[in-house]
């Protein structure tokens, strides 16, 4: 130990020295060393519990919030389908991409943040698999985006019943992701609430498992041409994961409300 610490061995300035598994914790100058296998992070004053705890909140919710907003254009881009306005239907998907370049910086801050924070926050691994989950949404949201431009793209004919079921579908798989959205900003107020928000994500994505199987069923039985079925089939599942993503995530911000 006095290798890492000569000065301190020197002087004589060490506070304190916890040893506990393979961590070992000394505080001097009202400072925090972890040493971990040998690895050492500093941890200043500042560095707290709590604080490290609202820096990894903020950084996922941040990346969340870039995820929403790629997901709101997904009922417009469906509302352009069903009206047939290619044109703004592209420009949306255009959006739509760089709105998924933006999730996946955010989804590299968050990383990047709590490899920063370091060992400090024993729960990091649920913030990282809480921001990995919620990008998945964003992924799909460019894939429905872009599937949807091409059925457009080819001029196939679908019913315009089964238009407005979409769209139906797209604003249910929506309100799923907001109130995702809602159980992140509650966890602050401890894990009651959070476990009440979390409640309505399920309820939304029984909602949209429903509008996925009727709509399938009715998608089935248009006689589609093969190739805009098979399309139009990858757009419904799509929309149905998202909804399954959000109700994942939301299990992990359960997880995360009794750390807070």
């Amino acid at each position: 130990m006095q290798n890492y610490f000569p000065r301190l061995r020197e002087h004589n300035l060490k506070l304190g020295s916890y040893t506990f598994f393979n961590t070992q914790v000394l505080t001097y100058f009202k400072k925090t060393r972890i040493v971990i296998a040998g690895i050492n992070f500093m941890v200043l004053p500042s560095e707290t519990e709590e604080r490290v705890k609202r820096r990894a909140l903020n950084a996922c919710q941040d990346n969340l919030r870039k995820v929403v907003d790629v997901t709101r254009k997904i009922p417009q881009l469906v509302e352009f389908f069903a009206s047939g306005d290619k044109e703004n239907a592209k420009k949306l998907l255009s959006e739509i991409r760089a709105g998924e370049e933006e999730v996946v910086k955010a989804r590299r801050m968050v990383s990047q943040e709590l490899a920063e924070i370091g060992a400090i926050l024993f729960a990091r691994e649920d913030f990282l698999r809480f921001t990995n989950l919620s990008s998945e949404i964003a992924d799909f949201s460019e894939g429905i985006a872009y599937y949807l431009v091409e059925i457009m793209e080819h001029n196939w004919s679908i019913p315009s019943d089964v238009k407005k079921d979409l769209l139906k579908l797209s604003l249910a798989m929506l309100d799923s992701v907001l109130k995702l959205r809602e159980t992140m900003m509650v966890l602050n107020y401890g894990s009651q609430k959070t476990l009440e928000r979390a409640k309505d994500v399920e309820i939304a994505e029984r909602i949209v498992d429903d509008l996925y199987r009727q709509l399938t069923i009715k998608a089935l039985s248009s006689k589609l041409d093969t190739p805009v079925l098979l399309l139009l089939r990858d757009v419904l599942q799509l929309l149905e994961n998202i909804a399954d993503k959000a109700e994942d995530a939301a299990d992990v911000a359960r997880m995360i409300s009794f750390i807070m």
